[in-house]
């Protein structure tokens, strides 16, 4: 009997954790360059009462034997690098990527991380930076000459025009980065990913080459959060839980009749 109100607390615990995945999807929803996570689940191990294939009193092998389940678990919460929709914004800084690839970040403590995000600044110095403040790498700076805003190529070319002429100089030129396994990469918070075993090393690249996407100027990525999806998958998680639960309750429901027996 308490094998059932284990199990069924496993189920819990496993739709609380669904739960937990679905709201930080839900609150994300318009936060740009954002990806969906994706909760999978896996059966624990079974209690074998009768081996599949053992041998009945009678020398019969037997088809099937009995085997009974121990609950469930989260394996694993992945992200989904799904494209998201592309929003105008007419602001120049804004960078969209329309493909696989990151922009490069470097952190203050030297390290490169990655993100999707491409609302970038002008900081004091004219260097482009995300809106934490972090430069970009390579790292590109505006002259103090430019009349006019900086323009950014599909190839990822930066450009300005000059007080000395007319025509749009080269000033920068941004490279983005992909991975084998983007699923793998490390979640820091701030829109920012880090590499780890699992993605495998960053593939460095100009836009447009090697597989990598083009850059898309005064567009931002939006959010692939779809709210209808999560919605029925809330619903779905909470109707699991009250099931689990219910099943605690039947439990314990059955062990208060077996304390009440009389010979």
């Amino acid at each position: 009997m308490l094998r059932s109100l284990y199990t069924a607390a496993s189920g819990m615990k496993a739709n609380q954790l669904y739960i937990d995945n679905i709201s930080n999807n839900l609150s994300n929803v318009n936060n740009h360059g954002f990806k969906k996570s994706r909760i999978e689940f896996e059966d624990l191990i079974y209690q074998t009462i009768k081996e599949p294939g053992g041998t009945n009193a009678d020398g019969n092998s037997r088809p099937t034997g009995i085997q009974v389940g121990l609950g469930t678990n989260a394996v694993s919460i992945q992200k989904n690098f799904m494209q998201g929709n592309l929003e105008s914004t007419g602001v120049n800084t804004d960078i969209a990527i329309n493909g696989d690839g990151f922009l490069q970040i470097q952190m203050p403590n030297g390290s490169i991380s990655y993100t999707r995000a491409g609302s970038l600044k002008v900081n004091s110095e004219g260097q482009l930076v995300t809106a934490q403040g972090y430069l970009l790498e390579p790292n590109i700076t505006i002259p103090d000459d430019a009349k006019g805003d900086v323009n950014f190529g599909p190839d990822g070319t930066v450009t300005a025009i000059m007080q000395s002429g007319e025509l749009p100089e080269q000033i920068g030129q941004l490279e983005l980065a992909r991975f084998i396994n983007p699923g793998g990469l490390k979640s820091l918070g701030g829109n920012l990913y880090a590499e780890s075993d699992a993605s495998g090393p960053a593939m460095v690249g100009a836009p447009g080459e090697d597989n990598m996407g083009t850059l898309k100027s005064q567009f931002l990525e939006m959010s692939n959060v779809q709210m209808v999806e999560e919605m029925v998958n809330m619903i779905v998680a909470q109707r699991a839980y009250e099931v689990a639960s219910k099943a605690i309750t039947t439990s314990d429901d059955m062990l208060q009749t077996a304390n009440q027996l009389k010979r």
